[in-house]
């Protein structure tokens, strides 16, 4: 089935092309512009061609209420962590810019709608919806309206919900891409559920499917990437040893590097078909067998289990496949203990 065109950019993203490795800054910088284009520097230098940030602006994103919700993986209100660890405005132009220098895309998740506003301003290219707001409509709406390609994640929701929230995107005929993902902090991989992956890749077939990866490690994302991912997103640090929200669900450098090339192997090993290949040849000659004499047999004599049998190489006359049908045959000469089989035997 051929799958609509999707595109963050200059980069086509797809079945037919290689996986896209997403380099989640999020909040990691810590609200630090300095952190910030370091970290988006390390990513660069290992590989990244997207680097993603989160655009917070509190008071269209948050109630007072939010000062009282504590997430699982802090002792702090979500408001708190947000207010400490968000760039303003100018700070996430600065951030933007320095990516694009370095000829890399950047992207981002607006969290409100004066957020979408600041990036559209900024003219991205694309648009992260995260879990939380998968089941937003009202903001997927808004966002979606402005028809630059999507890439949602659907942590934490049905296909039901998945359904209403693409059929919003699809009303305004905006280009968009789904993201399984499982929204614990780190998560353990018997709760990763790739098969919700493989069922979204089944319901929605025709949209470029991926994992946003919140587990330790890279494994998962490889393993997500074998079954057909087209995107992977994981959150980036340039050093485990610094802190913050996210940094234990964080890939380094060097493990983002080995995630890109790692990607780009899989990807030229997945599909075909099973059927030996042109390329083996040269060991088909060698590790395959050819009919052969296991005893001195005469003139006249019958071909039997007792006097033949099957032994590499392959560059006889008769294969394995041939030998049950020479049992019985008669031979027209003689033939020394450990020949091959001819044709002009029989």
């Amino acid at each position: 089935m051929n799958k609509k065109i999707f595109k963050i950019g200059r980069r086509s993203i797809g079945s037919n092309h290689t996986p896209l490795i997403i380099a989640e800054i999020g909040i990691n910088h810590g609200g630090s512009l300095t952190k910030a284009i370091k970290i988006a520097d390390a990513a660069i230098k290992s590989g990244a061609e997207v680097i993603k940030h989160q655009t917070h602006i509190l008071d269209d994103e948050y109630s007072y209420h939010a000062k009282k919700s504590i997430p699982g993986n802090s002792n702090k209100s979500i408001y708190e962590i947000i207010k400490k660890n968000s760039l303003n405005a100018e700070q996430e132009f600065k951030l933007m810019h320095y990516v694009k220098r370095k000829n890399r895309i950047f992207i981002s998740t607006p969290f409100s709608r004066k957020a979408v506003d600041r990036l559209i301003k900024f003219n991205v290219s694309a648009f992260k919806i995260g879990s939380g707001e998968c089941n937003n409509y009202p903001l997927v709406d808004y966002i979606a309206k402005f028809r630059k390609s999507i890439i949602l994640s659907t942590g934490m929701n049905s296909i039901k919900n998945i359904i209403r929230s693409t059929g919003i995107i699809k009303k305004y005929k905006t280009p968009y891409s789904l993201l399984h993902c499982t929204n614990i902090y780190p998560t353990h991989p018997d709760l990763i559920n790739l098969g919700a992956m493989q069922e979204m890749m089944k319901k929605f077939s025709k949209i470029p499917i991926g994992l946003s990866d919140h587990s330790k490690g890279i494994s998962i994302s490889l393993g997500a990437i074998a079954l057909g991912a087209s995107i992977i997103e994981k959150h980036f640090t340039h050093s485990k040893k610094i802190s913050g929200p996210d940094i234990s669900t964080s890939i380094d450098p060097d493990q983002l590097k080995n995630l890109i090339e790692g990607s780009k192997e899989i990807f030229k090993a997945r599909g075909g078909k099973k059927t030996p290949l042109k390329e083996e040849k040269k060991t088909m000659d060698f590790a395959f067998a050819s009919v052969v004499s296991t005893e001195k047999i005469k003139k006249g004599e019958r071909f039997s289990k007792k006097n033949i049998w099957v032994k590499r190489p392959a560059n006889g006359d008769f294969s394995p496949a041939d030998y049950f049908k020479l049992i019985g045959k008669k031979t027209s000469r003689n033939i020394e203990e450990g020949e091959q089989i001819k044709i002009k035997d029989l």
